[in-house]
Formats: structure tokens, sequence, C-alpha cells
């Protein structure tokens, strides 16, 4: 019975990832995020010779002689009011707003992964608490819940950050988890699985969460972005993160006084979390259309 089940059992997952596959590498735009978020990647892997190579490897080696230079020269994107070269500034950030991103997402990730796995799956007074747990973090302003916390906290490293970031922003995700879990647990082979025997944990591990990861990963990598925005919301109005630490959100509050006079102190970090968070963005939005069946051309 099993020696005649395989053979129809391999084409049917076959297609069906060369059919996501295709989807992606079909579409222009995914391998042009693809490119630029591998550049950034990078950049955040080695921002001491990226800097280097087109201005100062160190971004606190200022001198106040060299204030505010326009772009140009030893300086390609010129210097702030300490002269700071702003290129180092702006690698250096990109490997501060990476890392916040990914950390938060990846915390998200694993609050929402537990909890909404847990109410998907088993439903009743697990799926009720998990709720109405979520109802509470969703009905408490995500900016005025950062902004409390984070004034309430003396040192604000970038962990400190993605920390009160994640305590606000799993809720969404682990609806999302619950509602891919729950259409999971219904499909045909988990309920083989159960009904031959198996132990709970041995069918989520095997069968619902590999399964349930396709869209929950989609909007994960969204979510990136969306938390690179707001650390540098948070920055910008002044409870994110603070000096010595580099951050395209620091640098962003320091420059915009003097956009009038000194506009290159605010384009070029605005141009690189533009970029990062569209591209981050977009990918998201191309790998769920790539996921769902109606969404693949």
């Amino acid at each position: 019975m099993s020696e005649q089940l395989a053979p129809q059992q391999a084409p049917l997952v076959a297609p069906a990832d060369r059919s996501v596959w295709a989807t992606l590498r079909s579409r222009p735009l995914f391998w042009v995020c693809s490119v630029v978020l591998s550049l950034l990647g990078l950049i955040a892997l080695l921002p001491g010779p990226i800097a280097g190579l087109f201005g100062q490897p160190d971004p606190r080696a200022c001198t106040l002689a060299d204030s505010a230079l326009e772009p140009g020269g030893a300086h390609v994107f010129g210097t702030d009011l300490q002269g700071c070269d702003i290129f180092a500034n702006v690698v250096y950030g990109t490997q501060t707003s990476l890392f916040i991103g990914l950390l938060t997402t990846v915390l998200c990730l694993v609050i929402a992964m537990v909890l909404g796995t847990l109410a998907g799956y088993y439903g009743g007074v697990a799926d009720r608490i998990v709720a109405r747990l979520t109802d509470v973090f969703l009905g408490f302003p995500f900016l005025l819940g950062a902004i409390v916390v984070l004034n309430s906290i003396g040192a604000r490293s970038p962990v400190t950050v993605s920390l009160v970031i994640a305590f606000f922003s799993w809720p969404t995700l682990a609806r999302l988890v619950r509602s891919s879990v729950r259409t999971v647990r219904s499909a045909e082979y988990v309920q083989a699985a159960s009904a031959m025997g198996l132990r709970d944990r041995r069918i989520l591990l095997d069968h619902v969460v590999p399964n349930s990861l396709g869209p929950v990963l989609a909007i994960a990598t969204t979510m990136v972005g969306s938390v690179i925005v707001a650390e540098s919301t948070l920055t910008f109005l002044g409870v994110g993160l603070r000096s010595p630490s580099i951050s395209w959100g620091l640098q962003l509050s320091t420059a915009q006084s003097y956009f009038q006079s000194e506009p290159h102190l605010l384009v070029f970090p605005s141009i690189f979390l533009t970029v990062t968070v569209l591209s981050l963005i977009t990918l998201g939005d191309i790998l769920r259309d790539a996921l769902d069946p109606k969404g693949r051309s």
C-alpha cells in the first residue's frame, strides 16, 4: 500500500515548488529587491571596509575644520556639523537599522508562532485566551506605548529598542499564524496523522508548523521594513536610540533643523532608509503573491 502511494505523492509537491519559483524569477522586481537587499546586507556585514572605500572608515573620527562640507572630494556624501563623514555614518547606520529590523521580526515571529499555533491548533480555552491577549495589545496605541516604555528606560541600545518594538508588534503576526494553522489543521494529511495516533508534538513539528510558515514569512519580510520605519520614527522623536549609537533615525533627527542650509545632512540617510524599506515591503508583497495560487501568473 505504501509503495503505491509514494509515486503519487512526489508529483503533488514538486509542481507547486516550481510554480512558486517560476513566479518569483519571472518578476523583475524580485531580482531588483534581491540585489538591493544583498548589497545592504554586505554593507551591514562589512561597514568598516566599505566606508573606507569612499571616505573615512571611522564614523566617529570627526574634524571640526571640515564641518558641513558639501558632497565631493574625500567625503562623497559630505560631512555633518561636527565634521564627521556622512557616508561612514550612513553605512554604519545600515548595520544598526537592519539589526533592529531583523531582531524585532524574529522575536515577533517566535512569540506569534508559539501563541498562534496553540490557539489555532487546540482552539477552545487556548484560543480565547490568546484572542483576548491580542485584543489588549492591539487596543493600545503602538506609538504611545513605545514612547512611554522607552522614556522609562535609561539606556536605549539597539537590543532594548528591538525588545520594546517587538513587545507591541507581535499580535498582528500571531493572528495570521492562528489563521494559517487553522487552515492547515483541517487538511487531510493532518487528519490522517491524528487518526494514526501520532502525538500532537510530532504533528505540529512535522506537518502543521512547516505548512503554515509560507504566508507568515511573506508578511514577516514586510514587517522588517515596518520595524525600521518605527525605529527611525521613535529616534526622530527623541525616544529611540541615543548617541553614541549610530542609526538613520539619529541622523535624520540631528539634520532636521539644518535642511534649508545643509540639505545633504538629511538627503542621504533618507535615501538609504527609503530604498531599504521599499525593497523589503515590495519583496514581501511579491512573496505573498507567489505563495498564493491566485496571485501566480
